[in-house]
């Protein structure tokens, strides 16, 4: 029985260490916050040509986060810009607006010719 209680907490403070990392990376680790962004302050600009930008795929989810913090429609918003991240390695900067920041971001359309990405 005291090795299962054990073996628990051990678990539980690994799946601790790990939730708690890509936080701390996506909050910027002291750098300057510039990147190989285009000086949005974001480092989320055109930096390696795959997607427009040069975001990691874990810090798509903070991120997004962030950007769809102030919207009634969190769960359509983060689906979307989780989505768009994905593929573009970008995620404009602030909750609205900013899309020049991240081409690929602004330039992915619906069928119907609307923005893809929130």
């Amino acid at each position: 029985m005291a090795a299962k209680t054990v073996s628990f907490l051990v678990l539980a403070l690994l799946l601790l260490a790990v939730a708690t990392f890509p936080v701390e990376v996506a909050a910027g680790g002291g750098g300057n916050g510039k990147g190989k962004g285009n000086g949005y302050g974001n480092g989320n600009g055109n930096g390696n040509g795959n997607g427009g930008g040069n975001l990691k795929p874990w810090e798509c989810s903070p991120k997004c986060g962030t950007r769809c913090s102030n919207t009634q429609y969190k769960k359509a918003c983060l689906t979307f810009c989780n989505k768009c991240c994905a593929k573009c390695l970008c995620v404009p900067p602030g909750f609205y607006g900013n899309k020049g920041a991240c081409p690929c971001y602004n330039n992915w359309k619906t069928k119907e010719g609307g923005p893809k990405c929130p």
